[in-house]
């Protein structure tokens, strides 16, 4: 199911394949399970189906590699997906005992064991390897793959066998002919499940990163691709105050651009292998990325980049009155001090600042640029506290304008430059002058600037499939973003809690555009019920003025709460309509999960969150829930979904 027939509307489903669970699942969804989540929506009447990104994470062999956004190969599958139930019986018997053992431990647990998943499945494919490889490797199937994917295929192999022997140096090095025959199970069994769904009628929809791993692969083969003295993130937005650095190394879209976009034209043709569709992670970065530089940790230390950044000219012809060496500097004081470090500040100003004449302090000059003072908090003063570490170079950040990263004489207000103490020093006059500056730089300077810059990169991308393409478009939006989006029919992303008109406190679906993904929630988001227990007066205000119901609002949202909400969505005008599947099961008390807490699949502010939810129920046993799908297909035929 390649195509969407113009004003057809469509329900479905978003769940993480790692999320899956069956009664023969390995502790961890697998595309096996896909086929069986497919075959339940089908069931449903629902037609679309989302899911994570299924690419390799595996870069320290520990649970850090469950963030799926992390790939070291834009190509190679997770081995993790490996749908053991498809694979040849293992010929020893004692091997095949212990390995259905451990398949029940790690399928009982709520959550995924990650590292043990992985070392387990890691181990039964290389004993299916050596077992099988010599007759794989003769068939039509696998020379064909082979043919059909070394431009990349080689090269992932070998990263892999240098990366194994850097996180498992005592185990025996393997063929790079094992990692081809891995690579050729997954790519065998998910072509098999997207097979599956178009038999079926449903869209299977991906997501692709914005972002890759920068000691992966794609990196190692094709470093002309990236700058890898930035970092990418995002600027401070409802998920996470501090903005968000993800480490990924920014693009070198000029390069890109030289052979027409060919890295990126390649990924999504290679996808389009699986998908029908697929969500475009953070569209915003094809129009400017928040670029973080690589010794900062905290995303407030960023800036966009394309950019127009600020002459000083410029600057001083706003009113405001710059001065370069007072203006691109913290204001560090002694009340500062004592607020981050209160037991320590006399170690602080020996080890790092310099005492002004007016009480104030500076950084020493060795310490001049983020890079030195990185080097003297990280290797000049290993022992200092990682607390402390984080405040000093958060305080460096703290200033009203940064020097552009490209030219050190050209200047970018800091974002949340007014809340800082530097900003509180300023006359009522420059705060003033300061205010329309910023607001200029962040919301006008550059709207016809990233319109060009957004159209170029997308349009070629764009044509390069037939699949359907959706923005996640949250955040701080440019003006331009919606322009650039209707022009190439891209489907925004529209979430009733989070509205994109200035003083709405929620948004409406029935004013949601065609050309959109209508949802309540994202992976990144808490779920309906959680986000009910979040703000006990927003939930009172959404459940009398949204929804329309009398009295006190449930503490705790019920069923009839949650079919209202999705009945708002269904009926929206939007093409899709999207929920999680912890959504949907929100609508029944007796089937959903007990505690709302374990319905979050991500926490964005935290680093290190470890992606390891789970459905709680077997898709089997939802499956035979004939009530609760008779009321889910009942509705979606209701809002005129159900094709």
């Amino acid at each position: 199911m390649k195509h969407l027939e113009l004003g057809t509307r469509i329900a479905g489903c978003a769940i993480p394949v790692f999320s899956l669970r069956s009664k023969g699942s390995f502790g961890v969804g697998d595309f096996g399970d896909l086929k069986l989540m497919i075959t339940w929506v089908a069931q449903t009447g629902q037609k679309i189906l989302q899911i994570l990104p299924i690419n390799d994470t595996t870069s320290s062999g520990t649970w850090v590699d469950s963030y799926p956004y992390s790939a070291i190969s834009i190509y190679a599958l997770h081995p993790m997906y490996a749908d053991l139930r498809q694979l040849p019986v293992l010929k020893d018997a004692e091997a095949t005992a212990r390995f259905q053992t451990l398949q029940a431990e790690l399928n009982s647990l709520p959550q995924i064991d990650y590292e043990a998943v992985n070392k387990a499945k890691r181990e039964y494919l290389l004993l299916v390897f050596k077992q099988e490889f010599a007759k794989v490797k003769r068939t039509k199937a696998y020379k064909t793959f082979l043919q059909e994917t070394d431009f990349w295929l080689t090269g992932y192999a070998d990263y892999c066998i240098r990366r194994d022997a850097r996180l498992w140096p005592d185990e025996a090095p393997v063929s790079s002919d094992f990692y081809r025959y891995m690579q050729f199970v997954l790519d065998t069994q998910m072509r098999l499940a997207h097979e599956h769904a178009c038999a079926l009628g449903v869209m299977l929809k991906g997501d692709i990163p914005i972002g890759v791993n920068r000691y992966g692969c794609d990196v190692e083969m094709e470093p002309r691709y990236f700058n890898m003295n930035g970092q990418a993130g995002a600027p401070p937005d409802n998920f996470s105050a501090d903005g968000q650095n993800w480490g990924f190394p920014t693009y070198n879209w000029q390069v890109m651009a030289a052979d027409g976009y060919a890295w990126w034209r390649r990924r999504l043709q290679y996808m389009s292998c699986f998908f029908d569709a697929y969500r475009i992670d953070h569209i915003l970065g094809f129009f400017r990325i928040w670029e973080i530089p690589r010794t900062a940790k905290s995303g407030l230390a960023g800036s966009f980049s394309p950019n127009r950044p600020l002459t000083v000219d410029e600057i001083t012809m706003s009113g405001f009155a710059f001065n370069e060496e007072l203006h691109t500097v913290p204001y560090i004081d002694d009340a500062l001090l004592k607020k981050h470090f209160p037991r320590k500040v006399k170690l602080v100003v020996d080890a790092f600042l310099d005492a002004n004449s007016d009480g104030t302090y500076r950084f020493k000059p060795e310490m001049e640029n983020a890079n030195l003072l990185a080097y003297y908090i990280y290797e000049r003063t290993p022992k200092l506290p990682q607390a402390m570490k984080d405040a000093l170079l958060a305080i460096y950040g703290k200033v009203l304008f940064m020097r552009d990263l490209n030219n050190p004489q050209l200047f970018v207000p800091r974002i949340l430059g007014y809340e800082t103490e530097a900003y509180v020093q300023l006359s009522q006059s420059d705060r003033v002058a300061y205010d329309h500056l910023y607001e200029d730089y962040f919301y006008n300077r550059h709207t016809m600037f990233w319109f060009r810059e957004g159209t170029r990169k997308l349009t070629p991308l764009l044509l390069s499939t037939t699949m359907t393409a959706c923005g996640e478009d949250l955040g701080m939006i440019p003006a331009c973003v919606p322009w650039v989006m209707k022009n190439l029919q891209v489907l925004s992303l529209e979430i009733q809690r989070m509205p994109k008109l200035y003083g709405e406190t929620f948004a409406n679906p029935a004013r949601y555009p065609y050309l959109s993904v209508a949802t309540p929630s994202t992976h990144d988001m808490s779920t309906l019920r959680g986000w009910w227990r979040e703000d006990e007066a927003l939930s009172q205000q959404f459940y009398n003025c949204v929804l329309g119901f009398d009295g006190k609002a449930p503490l705790e949202m019920d069923g009839r709460v949650a079919r209202a909400i999705l009945a708002q969505h269904l009926a929206s005008p939007s093409a899709f309509a999207l929920f999680a599947w912890q959504d949907w099961m929100a609508m029944d008390e007796r089937l959903r999960r007990d505690s709302y807490d374990d319905e979050r699949i991500n926490v964005p502010s935290n680093r290190d969150h470890c992606w390891n939810y789970r459905m709680h129920i077997a898709l089997e046993q939802l499956m035979n829930e004939r009530a609760f799908n008779d009321s889910v297909r009942s509705m979606i035929a209701d809002s005129g979904r159900l094709l």
